[in-house]
């Protein structure tokens, strides 16, 4: 922040491509009674800002700082109990839509969204996990009620969301199936400890049953309505389908017709989680295990503020292998 109480942050006009991400001077946002003023050290991007910028979410006004999570210090709390200095997290609740985000040096979300942390790891790899971290616990736990012994697909292994569930499943006791539509991936897949990595070519139902002949017990769906028909056909009966990605950009089943569409008997459920399904207790948990060494964040790349629009490219282009970061600098 300067003398004139400006601060460097990304907006959005109105949708376009990469290059529609200008970086401003903008006045300091100010906190009002219940809401906390977060010095961002560091944030990861997130489809939901790519739908963002493509014009595809609802309920957005222009122009708009976007990002719906980041991760720094307490500047300001008027009338909540955090205090200046602080370390916290923050995502959702309409950030980076309703109210501008995390792409920025400084942002502001009502308390309610803001999570307190206690940690020395890296800001980067700080920034990298409340989203992907809600994401991946809220579809595992609320969405797939998965159970110890369980097997697990994760449709779309290589997303960042896709690794970090690969990396809880497995904790959780079960066995992990992933898939990646690059042949040249499926390496990098068993590297993270993936019992049966799965080449994508449109149908996978054929190759999970050749291992699971009843179908896996759980599928996660991370790619979108395109792939959900055929991972149905890859669960078991009674066993449950979770629709929770939109890798593909594609949300919508045309001409949804359930009892032809859902196999007799499959579960299909769906999750799209807040950051009250992220318990503080859970996050510090698996803060605390990154820095024991027990747990690992897959980052593909960290990114500086200036590099937003080559950041989104490669997000547009899915050619991540895991989370992209940006690493917010103060002068």
């Amino acid at each position: 922040m300067n003398k004139l109480g400006t601060m460097k942050a990304v907006q959005l006009d109105a949708p376009g491509p990469p290059e529609a991400l200008h970086l401003r001077d903008l006045p300091m946002p100010q906190p009002s009674a219940g809401w906390v003023r977060i010095r961002v050290e560091a944030f990861g991007l997130n489809r939901s800002e790519l739908h963002l910028r493509l014009g595809l979410a609802e309920g957005v006004t222009f122009p708009r700082v976007p990002g719906i999570e980041c991760a720094g210090v307490v500047d300001a709390a008027p009338g909540t109990s955090f205090r200046p200095g602080q370390q916290v997290v923050a995502m959702m609740g309409g950030m980076g839509r309703v109210f501008d985000g995390g792409y920025a040096q400084y942002a502001v979300a009502p308390a309610s969204q803001v999570i307190p942390i206690r940690t020395d790891l890296p800001w980067e790899v700080v920034g990298a996990l409340p989203e992907m971290l809600q994401t991946a616990y809220g579809s595992l736990t609320v969405g797939l009620d998965l159970q110890r012994g369980q097997s697990l697909l994760i449709r779309g292994g290589t997303s960042s969301v896709g690794l970090a569930a690969a990396a809880l499943a497995r904790e959780m006791g079960a066995t992990v199936l992933a898939t990646t539509r690059r042949h040249e991936r499926l390496a990098s897949l068993a590297e993270r400890g993936i019992d049966h990595p799965i080449l994508d070519g449109g149908e996978i139902a054929p190759q999970v049953r050749a291992v699971f002949p009843q179908g896996v017990d759980a599928t996660l769906e991370l790619v979108g309505t395109p792939t959900l028909k055929d991972s149905l056909r890859a669960t078991r009966v009674h066993g449950t389908v979770c629709s929770t990605g939109m890798v593909s950009n594609q949300w919508i089943v045309p001409d949804f017709y359930p009892i032809g569409y859902i196999p007799s008997g499959v579960r299909l459920t769906g999750y799209g989680g807040d950051a009250g399904d992220l318990p503080q207790a859970v996050l510090q948990r698996y803060l605390d295990a990154i820095a024991a060494g027990r747990f690992s964040v897959p980052i593909h790349q960290i990114y500086e503020l200036e590099q937003i629009q080559e950041a989104h490219a490669t997000m547009e282009k899915n050619e991540a292998v895991g989370k992209l970061v940006v690493r917010v600098r103060h002068p």
